[in-house]
This record gives structure tokens, C-alpha cells and sequence, in this order.
């Protein structure tokens, strides 16, 4: 570690706190650490050709927004996950794109076709009103995954939990979630 950095009893010092402080070796170590982690991301987001050098630029933003850390709020993971998906989002805006995640719209249009109209409101309300009933874990583990697009890997990474137990809490989560939406269906549908 850097001669700065004066370790207190019973804290562990994090990398993004070595990189604040100065340690050079601690942005190699993030690199390697967090490098597959952010290039994964910049692949799904904007394709082989440009992530690499988008990688490239995350690292500068972690490194001069090291200092910003706080272990107490967010896992070093979490962090530079959010200033990946920051700085990937830009990337897009500025070549005029779109960021991949969009907004559904409450009702979908009726067709030409004439078929009927799709209330997607109340399904997602019904969705997000069965997550709610999920445990903590599931709901985060469900939200890496669908919102945030992450894979089981990166989620057991971010969470800290095994990758057995990340996959049963998505599995389960996700059975769950289906059985309260049917429950809910039958009682409406049996309401006149």
C-alpha cells in the first residue's frame, strides 16, 4: 500500500481507497478485479468495437472519482458498475443514440389489425406490487438481473453471494413473483 494510507484496526482498506490515496499498484489491482467486469458491460451496450476503448475512459472517471467512495453506502462493485453504466450512457447520447434501456409505455397502442388493446399498466403494477413481497435478497438479485442487465456471475460478484444461491434467489423470485400475478388474475377475473 502507498504511504498514505494508514490502515485503522479492523478496516480493511478497499482498492478504490488505494486508488484515491495514490497507490499505484492499486489500479493495476482494480484492473484486475473490476476489468472483465466493465468490459462486459461496454460489450452488451455498445458492441465489441468501441468498448474497449470505452473501458479505457471508466477507468480514468474511477480513478479521478476514486475519492468519492464510501464504503458504507455501496460495494466497490456497485460503484464502479454505476459509473460504467454513466459514462456508457454518454457514450451513446453523444452518437446519438439511445440507451438501450427504455421506458415500456403504459398502454400499447390498438393495431390495425384491430386486435384488442393490451393494458400493460396494470400488469406492471401487479409485477412490481409482487416483488415488493419478495425477500430483500431476491428483489436485489431480480433488479441486477432485469434492470441493470447483469449476469448471474457478475450479480454473485456485486452481492457477495454464492453463484448457487444468486441463480435459486432469481429462480425463486421469478416463481414467486408468476404465482402472485395468477393469484391476482383469478381474483379479478372472478370479481364482476
Amino acid at each position: 500500500m502507498g504511504p498514505l494510507i494508514k490502515e485503522l484496526p479492523n478496516k480493511k482498506v478497499t482498492l478504490l481507497e488505494r486508488v484515491a490515496a495514490g497507490d499505484q499498484s492499486a489500479v493495476a489491482d482494480l484492473l484486475d478485479q473490476y476489468g472483465a467486469l466493465v468490459l462486459s458491460l461496454a460489450r452488451r451496450q455498445v458492441g465489441a468495437m468501441a468498448a474497449e476503448d470505452l473501458v479505457q475512459e471508466i477507468f480514468i472517471q474511477i480513478w479521478k472519482h476514486a475519492e468519492r467512495y464510501d464504503p458504507e453506502r455501496a460495494s466497490e462493485a456497485v460503484f464502479i458498475t454505476t459509473i460504467a453504466r454513466r459514462r456508457l450512457i454518454d457514450h451513446q447520447r453523444k452518437q446519438g443514440r439511445r440507451p438501450r434501456t427504455v421506458e415500456i409505455e403504459d398502454t400499447a397502442p390498438v393495431t390495425e389489425q384491430g386486435f384488442e388493446q393490451v393494458d400493460l399498466g396494470d400488469e406492471a403494477r401487479l409485477a412490481r406490487e409482487a416483488l415488493k413481497q419478495l425477500s430483500p435478497d431476491q428483489q436485489r438479485v431480480l433488479q441486477l438481473s432485469i434492470v441493470d442487465s447483469l449476469t448471474h456471475p457478475q450479480i454473485a460478484e456485486i452481492t457477495r453471494l454464492p453463484l448457487g444461491t444468486v441463480k435459486s434467489h432469481a429462480r425463486r423470485g421469478l416463481e414467486r413473483v408468476r404465482k402472485l400475478v395468477a393469484e391476482r388474475d383469478a381474483e379479478q377475473e372472478m370479481d364482476p
